[in-house]
């Protein structure tokens, strides 16, 4: 069986231009791999989790008996140490886990009201 003279070019353009619009697509197109999706999505729901217990952090803050105490040594902290501050004060832990949460502890300092925070 004999091809025609233009397959050899014609099935090289064709794997060029698939890997042309493969490297496109996934660098400028918004294309993900599956893995990269799951990971942005572990992503979101992580933040969404941090943003949804900042009130219950608050109202571990504002319940708590020794508040004065334990926001002013937040509050005489540096700003780079605060968030390890905060998480010694047991207000950043998520309920049911045992370890404080450094990105709660981010997201609950503004809400502390610190002067200069």
């Amino acid at each position: 069986m004999t091809f025609p003279e233009w397959t050899k070019p014609g099935i090289y353009g064709a794997l060029g231009g698939a890997i042309a619009i493969s490297i496109l697509g996934f660098n400028f197109g918004g294309w993900t791999t599956g893995g990269s999706a799951r990971e942005m999505a572990e992503d979101m729901a992580s933040e969404a989790v941090t943003t949804a217990m900042v009130p219950v952090c608050l109202s571990m803050a504002a319940a708590d008996p020794a508040r004065l105490e334990k926001t002013a040594l937040v509050q005489e902290a540096s700003t780079f140490n605060r968030s390890r501050v905060l998480m010694d004060t047991g207000w950043a832990t998520l309920p049911g886990t045992d370890t404080p949460s450094r990105d709660l502890a981010n997201a609950c300092l503004p809400g502390l009201e610190l002067d200069g925070s």
